[in-house]
């Protein structure tokens, strides 16, 4: 396989399981333009998309319930879908599996770490060379249970990292725990956290500075559009965090 040219340049949403994803919803439904939406695993199978990762063998969802409530949603992509789905491995009984293009990616990009299917689908992004990379529903910590923690967070974070060195603007959920994105601006900074006036990071005409808490002027936060009474609010979902 070789990359895509039609994906070059293009802005890219990536759609998994967690709690944020209710912000591509949100996005998506007030205007938000992607070129193509990517969902992770049984995303694919209730939102309108272009492509599905799914790296397990697809036997995992056709011949065992190992993956618990995916199962059913995943079942009915594989055999009813009409998009291609990435996998690492054909099954006659699903017709739009596409193997991932593990050999070329290793080779271009170099890197084999790669642990969970949103990595996939983002070292795919970069080897495509894609413009700009949304991020929905991946998640894996949860703020107020400091006991469950999804594993492959830092494999996330390390292929959004090669992604921003090589260019490409990355934009986090405002709800996600995805590099930090929602935690509270003077808890960023390790350390400085723990000041009386701590230091806490902005954008500044386009660079990112750090400036102390009492130096900024505060905005009342602008709430998420909804219904009150028989007319619509007129404000706009949060813009997802860039990077």
């Amino acid at each position: 396989m070789k990359p895509i040219k039609k994906l070059e340049g293009k802005t890219i949403a990536i759609v998994g399981l967690g709690k944020s994803w209710f912000e591509y919803n949100l996005a998506a439904s007030h205007g938000d333009h992607f070129d193509e939406v990517w969902g992770i695993n049984a995303v694919g199978s209730v939102i309108f998309h272009d492509r599905t990762f799914m790296m397990d063998p697809p036997s995992r969802f056709l011949d065992s319930d190992d993956a618990g409530g995916q199962t059913h949603g995943m079942n009915k992509l594989l055999k009813d879908g009409k998009k291609p789905i990435y996998t690492c491995e054909l099954d006659e009984r699903a017709k739009n599996l596409v193997l991932y293009p593990i050999e070329e990616i290793v080779k271009d990009l170099s890197c084999t770490y790669l642990n969970n299917t949103v990595a996939y689908a983002i070292a795919f992004a970069l080897w495509n060379k894609v413009g700009a990379i949304r991020m929905y529903g991946v998640d894996f910590t949860y703020k107020g249970n400091l006991h469950f923690a999804e594993s492959g967070r830092a494999c996330v974070e390390f292929w959004l990292s090669k992604c921003m060195h090589a260019g490409i603007e990355v934009g986090i959920a405002q709800t996600s725990t995805l590099l930090d994105t929602a935690i509270p601006i003077q808890e960023k900074l390790y350390g400085y956290h723990r000041l009386a006036d701590p230091l806490v990071p902005l954008i500044d005409k386009d660079k990112l500075i750090v400036k102390k808490a009492s130096e900024l002027q505060y905005k009342r936060k602008t709430p998420d559009a909804m219904l009150i009474g028989r007319h619509d609010d007129k404000t706009s979902p949060v813009e997802p965090n860039k990077w």
